[in-house]
């Protein structure tokens, strides 16, 4: 059996969905723990969905996700932009943000110049 069989490939897919809801609920679990001492209170997602950029080579923010949406259609945030989030260690090119990458593709594509 090689690798590009259907069957290889449904495996493949089952394996990433199952992990991927492994995942999230773990994520869900941990977000609901009560650590005492911590600095960011859980019961608000105030500081979780807060994005920091790079942009005309200065750190602005905090954006909101669909602040950060607005940028990337601007073109203001692309794949090579330096963003940061609470959470994260340190800065990271945008098209390596799983969370960013899953914004630019609810963007639909410009308009063909025939329309």
């Amino acid at each position: 059996m090689n690798f590009f069989s259907i069957d290889r490939l449904v495996e493949f897919g089952m394996t990433m969905a199952i992990a991927q809801q492994m995942v999230s609920s773990m994520n869900e679990s941990i977000t609901k723990m009560n650590v005492p001492g911590n600095i960011m209170p859980q019961q608000s997602n105030a500081y979780i969905d807060k994005y920091y950029a790079v942009i005309n080579g200065a750190q602005s923010g905090p954006y909101s996700q669909s602040e950060l949406t607005r940028l990337i259609k601007e073109k203001k945030v692309v794949s090579e932009t330096y963003v940061w989030k609470p959470g994260m260690r340190h800065w990271d090119l945008a098209q390596n943000i799983d969370e960013i990458i899953k914004l630019v593709a609810i963007i639909p594509p410009p308009l063909p110049d025939n329309i």
